[in-house]
């Protein structure tokens, strides 16, 4: 394994994207990206998607949601999207199986995206982006209203941004040759702020997430279960403080946690969406050698979500390529085909914090034996 990371791994000394292109360059590619999602979402628009909204609209759909002044039509058009694209119908009919397997490699993938956005907000360098170390009101955004555009607008510029802030504090250090505490704390360590987010974060997608997501899959979109999922970032916060409230006094190590040095805290935090995702892409496949049961709505509003997560896709891709390298990149294409888009992000994930920890400090250059050893140690990038 450390034989194939040396291989996949960028030379010491590389410069990744990041260092070599301003930040206004950088986020060409997810406004792009953000336009794409609109362009697509409306060239495949159907009138089944406008006509479900009618029927909220006219409250003969879900009554007890619809009737609720001025929230009551959105809500229920929301209720009604997921419901349906889980396979599901207010009308009782057999759910699709097909749906099911297909909603359940989406979810996997977004668990996989949720463990990582976790995995950063609980570094020590990014406790001073809002968005970065307090993740919940995004993604709660993100699943109710924005889906990939924010992805795209919000939560990776933040990401690039804080990343040449760091670049830059550590290229002034470096020529003042300064290593105040203030500056070790908030720019280079990389660290976790505790060793119980190693438990703290896998809990928090388990009960936070994948329980309201088997939920909405296994009652077919039930309405109850869909409202629970759709608030998801709050389950998954709550769990989160709860473990760090209850667990905080168990740790043995009260200082901050270095998460890549060590595999079995690795294979604690990713174990949960790298399974989740080999199964669901196993169900998959087995699934594709029957009849597609889903019926005409279904497919119209999975198809929606669908080119969402592409596209979340796509800027996840991008986000690899520009800190990680190449390499990495088609490392999580390949195994997102072997093994799902969740373990393939995952996997990826793991790559991209080695390879950050690579990088030269300022303006990079060889280095040598001593300095790479302290460099492990106080890695650049989001530090």
């Amino acid at each position: 394994m450390e034989s194939l990371q040396k291989h996949l791994l960028p030379r010491a000394g590389h410069q990744p994207l990041l260092h070599r292109l301003r930040l206004p360059y950088l986020l060409v590619v997810p406004a792009l990206l953000a336009v794409a999602t609109i362009a697509l979402l409306g060239f495949h628009s159907d009138l089944n998607i406008a006509a479900l909204y009618s029927q909220c609209h006219a409250r003969s759909r879900l009554r007890w949601v619809s009737r609720i002044p001025l929230v009551g039509a959105p809500s229920c058009f929301l209720i009604s999207f997921f419901q349906l694209a889980v396979g599901g119908d207010a009308d009782g009919s057999s759910p699709s199986t097909r749906a099911f397997a297909i909603m359940s490699v989406i979810l996997s993938f977004v668990a996989a995206l949720l463990t990582a956005n976790l995995v950063e907000s609980a570094r020590l360098c990014n406790r001073r982006s809002w968005v970065i170390a307090k993740p919940t009101v995004p993604w709660l955004v993100f699943n109710l209203v924005g889906g990939a555009l924010v992805w795209d607008l919000v939560i990776l510029p933040e990401f690039f941004r804080r990343a040449k802030q760091v670049q830059a504090a550590k290229e002034s250090a470096a020529a003042e040759q300064l290593r105040d505490v203030d500056s070790v704390i908030d720019l280079e360590v990389r660290s976790l702020t505790s060793q119980v987010e190693v438990f703290a974060i896998p809990l928090a997608v388990l009960f936070g997430f994948m329980g309201p997501s088997l939920a909405m899959l296994v009652t077919a979109g039930h309405p109850v279960a869909i409202i629970v999922w759709l608030f998801f970032p709050l389950w998954v916060s709550l769990v989160r403080y709860a473990v760090k409230v209850v667990g905080v006094n168990a740790i043995r190590d009260p200082e901050p946690h270095r998460l890549e040095a060590h595999r079995v805290s690795l294979g604690l935090v990713y174990a949960v969406p790298a399974l989740c995702s080999i199964v669901s892409h196993v169900f998959l496949i087995v699934n594709l050698f029957r009849p597609d049961d889903r019926r005409e709505m279904t497919r119209a509003t999975i198809k929606f979500i669908q080119i969402d997560i592409l596209i979340i896709g796509a800027t996840v891709l991008y986000w690899l390529l520009v800190e990680a390298g190449v390499l990495t990149t088609l490392v999580m294409i390949v195994s997102s085909v072997i093994l799902g888009p969740g373990a393939g992000l995952s996997g990826a994930w793991l790559l991209r914090d080695k390879a950050i920890e690579r990088y030269p400090d300022g303006e990079g250059g060889d280095r040598t034996e001593g300095q790479q050893e302290h460099d492990e140690q106080s890695p650049l990038l989001g530090r």
